[in-house]
């Protein structure tokens, strides 16, 4: 347990994400973390005090000038305290004090006066997210040194869509996680091109065919594998995600702009890991006026989309070529089977369906399979769960390149 008796200091600012703190405590505690909260006034208002004492076993701060405190120099003594300071919910009001150095209560003094590794995670109206003002502050901040765990889309609390959301307490405690355990440089000035999300094949105007997939096994594939030092090109379907920073990314929607991207970037890849989920077929015919409801049948004929994978595997001098396999049932038999048909390097397999994890999960579970052997990585977040296939794809693709 990598958080095993680390100090964590939670800052809790004024949103209506502010409940999603009381899951996040639990989820620390629970991971061995000691943790003490830091409410600001506004964060009063959503969340009463005494649910953060009950769930941390220690009292919650909000007063800079509390008196008893004070003689010990209370603000000072917190943020020596700590070993990591993360503030979710952040308010863009608490980014725009932190990154002008205000210092006006007693969670922005805390910012001045910490030493530890600062985390902030934005909450906030999607126009608020993407404002110039919010962004300058993203960038001052992060030239602080601040590590932001990116913002979600979803439906907000005013109603409206888009990015702007809380990133979920399991997201937040993995991405800790992923942070604690010991990073090496592993895949240190290598190409990676990593597919990820669902591919859309538009049957008319307004109607496509697509999947489940959520992309975000993908993307924190290609989060670990810049962990792990790699130039990394994410090419994209459909997903409700913020982009990996620092990463060349690629938005593409149907299966044929994927194949196009894919062989626009492959030459120069040492590694190529197919997460996306691209759809095997397309329509033959797409109206491109809305279809009406005329008829009780309709019958859609659909031709074979070209098969990304196996076209790069087939390359006269391939990357190393990693697959997934998403199976509900009899997943060893199918993973060895795309392994040898496809020729390639490894596969990586999850059970989809019920309680599996795997679409639409924040947890999964992946059997690795290569011609010499297999792995089983256990359930668990995806973060983590990226890392560790990062960390077995490196250490795969040099024996490759320099075989014992």
């Amino acid at each position: 347990m990598p958080l095993r008796n680390r100090h964590i200091l939670l800052g809790v600012t004024g949103g209506i994400a502010a409940y999603k703190a009381l899951e996040l405590v639990r989820l620390l505690k629970k991971e061995g973390a000691h943790v003490r909260v830091v409410m600001t006034k506004a964060a009063c208002e959503f969340i009463a005090p005494l649910s953060f004492q009950a769930l941390s076993g220690q009292s919650v701060h909000i007063e800079l000038l509390d008196v008893d405190a004070e003689n010990a120099m209370g603000h000072i003594e917190l943020a020596r305290w700590a070993d990591i300071f993360i503030i979710a919910p952040a308010t863009a009001n608490t980014m725009s004090k932190l990154a002008h150095g205000n210092a006006d209560d007693l969670l922005s003094t805390l910012y001045l006066a910490a030493n530890c590794p600062v985390y902030l995670a934005p909450a906030m109206n999607h126009v608020m997210w993407h404002h110039l003002a919010t962004q300058t502050n993203v960038q001052l901040l992060q030239a602080h040194g601040v590590h932001f765990i990116s913002p979600e889309a979803g439906e907000q609390a005013c109603g409206e869509m888009g990015i702007g959301r809380m990133a979920e307490p399991h997201t937040i405690c993995a991405r800790l996680l992923a942070d604690i355990l010991p990073k090496t440089q592993i895949l240190a000035g290598m190409n990676i091109i990593i597919t990820a999300g669902a591919t859309r094949e538009p049957l008319d105007a307004v109607r496509y065919i697509t999947n489940r997939s959520s992309g975000k096994m993908g993307y924190a594939i290609a989060c670990a594998a810049q962990s792990a030092g790699a130039n990394v090109t994410l090419i994209s379907g459909i997903t409700a995600l913020a982009p990996p920073r620092y990463c060349q990314f690629i938005q593409v929607e149907t299966a044929q702009a994927m194949h196009r991207a894919v062989f626009e970037h492959i030459n120069q890849c040492d590694i190529f890991i197919a997460a996306a989920a691209v759809a095997d077929y397309r329509p033959t015919d797409v109206a491109q006026q809305k279809m009406k409801k005329n008829d009780d049948t309709l019958t859609l004929t659909l031709q074979k989309n070209a098969d990304i994978l196996a076209d790069v595997a087939a390359l006269p001098s391939p990357p190393f070529t990693v697959g997934f396999a998403a199976e509900t049932h009899d997943l060893e038999h199918y993973a060895r089977d795309k392994l040898t048909r496809k020729k390639l390097d490894m596969i990586a397999a999850n059970w989809v369906g019920g309680e599996r994890g795997g679409f639409e999960s924040n947890e999964n579970a992946l059997d690795i399979f290569w011609q010499e052997g297999q792995k089983s990585l256990p359930m668990t977040d995806k973060e983590i769960v990226a890392a560790q296939l990062i960390s077995l794809i490196a250490e795969r693709c040099k024996l490759k390149i320099t075989p014992s």
